[in-house]
């Protein structure tokens, strides 16, 4: 058997309505816990690339081309390869 844990802080309640999801999914306590925690870590995850990509626009479309532009005309002056952004 496994080493046994203590977790502090967990009412009779709550230690209950846990001990009843894991039967419900079918499984013991220790796989529903390793469960939660495999799902809390992927929501963590997802809300933070969700932060990232739908970050609000700093700079208007137009400044946004006009820096464009001044890189363009400065890599072209500088013998750099073309941008990508054309």
């Amino acid at each position: 058997m496994a080493e046994v844990k203590t977790i502090k802080g967990i009412d009779d309640a709550s230690w209950s309505e846990f001990k009843s999801l894991a039967a419900q999914h079918k499984k013991n306590m220790g796989e529903f816990f390793g469960d939660l925690l495999a799902a809390y870590k992927a929501r963590e995850v997802r809300r933070f690339w969700d932060d990232i990509l739908t970050i609000e626009h700093r700079l208007s479309k137009e400044a946004a081309d006009e820096i464009r532009k001044t890189v363009a005309t400065l890599r072209k002056e500088d013998g750099f390869r073309e941008t990508l952004w054309h």
